[in-house]
């Protein structure tokens, strides 16, 4: 991680631990909005306005968070108006790694933690995707994937394509509620199984992702999303958890009762997200399987499996981005 600007030791992938030796997430460091004006949005300072052109997205297809604001950016129409750049899968030693395919055309970093310290030369903490960067400011907007997500859905404006309301105003509490249902038990639940460091620990967490996986199945059985017939922000929450478990978070993470194949409303549901316009092509199965093996913690032989055979993979073609 970054100390006072300085990257210290090899990239681990525990930030910190509770008392139960369970898996404990960062919290985000740069939390400023994008808005239509340019007023200051839900957290942080102004001048930050909606403008082509402007903004830049790091990512990496293997992280679920960073594809979050990957579908959003899609759904809403972005691709001409925030550029991106993918880091390689692969986790090394000072974590997310520009490439010759991947080069950071932006601020020619060769690591992530270069564009953090660019930002800020004096910050401690890790360096984490996906981030919103500004051009014109030279600085990070923001590191947090959920206030992404909802900036590309309204904090753009007329720029946006107004198909798609994520987020709409009368479904926000419900939206909200569902959220918090979701992440700790599912989106962070398999994380929480996989970098467990005690019995207890790994227990607890694998059993707070069936019992969600099992409440999501029973409600997608009455509509063909999470709210009936409108996709909203949690569908994309629920869907980057969903398409990574087969193929990661059910060996490597030891979530082994069941697999999503074995759910066939949730199957169905996964197809069915895939045949909206625009999300399969943020999907790489290949960067999955190759980030999540590369982690020397979990897989110390970084030997990547050849399976599983998806069910969905007829839906996935080239990602563009």
């Amino acid at each position: 991680m970054l100390l006072n600007g300085k990257w210290v030791a090899d990239w681990q992938p525990v930030q910190a631990k509770d008392e139960k030796g369970g898996f404990v997430r960062q919290t985000s460091s740069f939390r400023n909005f994008v808005t239509p004006d340019g007023v200051p949005g839900p957290s942080g300072e102004g001048g930050f306005p909606a403008e082509a052109g402007r903004y830049h997205l790091y990512v990496a297809l293997i992280c679920p968070w960073a594809s979050r604001t990957l579908i959003a950016r899609k759904l809403k129409g972005l691709e001409t108006v925030v550029s991106v750049s993918v880091v390689e899968p692969e986790l090394g030693d000072q974590g997310w790694r520009f490439g010759e395919a991947t080069p950071d055309r932006v601020n020619g970093a060769t690591y992530l933690h270069e564009v953090y310290t660019k930002a800020d030369p004096t910050i401690s903490g890790r360096a984490t995707v996906p981030v919103l960067w500004d051009l014109e400011r030279a600085t990070i907007v923001n590191n947090e994937s959920a206030d992404i997500l909802r900036m590309f859905d309204s904090g753009f404006g007329p720029l946006a394509d107004a198909t798609f309301d994520l987020y709409p105003a009368d479904l926000r509490s419900e939206i909200d509620a569902l959220n918090e249902r979701i992440y700790p038990s599912l989106n962070n639940g398999v994380y929480r199984a996989g970098f467990a460091t005690t019995q207890g620990a790994y227990e607890e967490a694998f059993t707070d992702v069936f019992a969600a996986l099992d409440e999501m199945e029973m409600r997608l059985t009455t509509g063909p999303f999470l709210f009936g017939e409108r996709l909203t922000e949690s569908d994309i929450r629920l869907f980057v958890t969903l398409v990574r478990f087969d193929a990661a978070y059910h060996g490597l993470f030891k979530c082994n009762l069941r697999r999503i194949a074995d759910y066939p409303a949730l199957s169905a549901y996964l197809e069915r997200m895939l045949a909206v316009p625009g999300v399969a092509e943020t999907v790489s199965i290949d960067h999955i399987k190759r980030g999540y093996y590369s982690i020397k913690s979990l897989n110390p032989n970084r030997i990547v499996p050849l399976g599983p055979d998806l069910p969905f993979a007829h839906l996935l073609r080239e990602t563009r981005l």
